[in-house]
């Protein structure tokens, strides 16, 4: 369902998003995101001068490399756009997050390592959208390739599944759903227990 009918407006400001998956030839994954921002109008800058309306102010890219864990093998960081010419001074500092491991607590782990004056705020905040773009991207092709193999092998389909990931990380995957019920039955709450 679209959102309803807006009042009369003017378009004045567009923030894009992009994110990509890729599964490498060397085992590995990349996931690429893009952001820009807009403006529908022209105005001053005091380093770059005149800024066209439709020049981005901010056109910023990163790449993570990943493994089948989620775990960060290396960053590319990168700023075309930005409202000063230091901005790209700090895309080196994105390094710092090669090791983690993309999962629960991996924003919290961000924040520590590229918050405030050690990062970028709008590479930091792409972070989000490309964390669930890593997830997207790898996960449905593990569990494929687990579920494939576990069919295949009848001495698996007794050993226990190992609690999912998506486990009370939204609504729809409460323990208390029905979508946990049918999915995952041993993991859904039982009624009145």
């Amino acid at each position: 369902m679209p959102l309803s009918s807006a009042v009369a407006r003017e378009h004045i400001h567009t923030r894009q998003v992009h994110c990509q998956g890729f599964r490498r030839g060397d085992g590995l994954w990349d996931i690429e995101g893009h952001i820009t921002d807009v403006k529908t109008y022209g105005f001053g800058n005091r380093e770059r001068g005149e800024v066209a309306p439709g020049s981005p102010i901010h056109d910023m890219s990163i790449r993570l490399t990943i493994d089948d864990t989620l775990t960060i093998h290396a960053v590319e960081a990168v700023t075309d756009a930005s409202p000063y010419r230091i901005c790209p001074d700090v895309t080196p500092n994105f390094q710092r997050l090669v090791g983690l491991r993309i999962g629960p607590g991996f924003r919290k782990q961000v924040r520590d390592r590229l918050g405030g004056t050690e990062g970028c705020t709008h590479l930091v905040e792409l972070l989000g959208p490309v964390g669930t773009t890593a997830f997207q991207t790898v996960m449905p092709l593990i569990q494929r390739d687990l579920y494939k193999r576990s069919k295949a092998d009848a001495a698996d389909a007794a050993t226990p599944r190992e609690r999912p990931t998506l486990l009370n990380s939204c609504y729809a995957f409460s323990d208390e759903r029905d979508v946990v019920a049918r999915q995952w039955p041993e993991f859904a709450k039982k009624a009145g227990g």
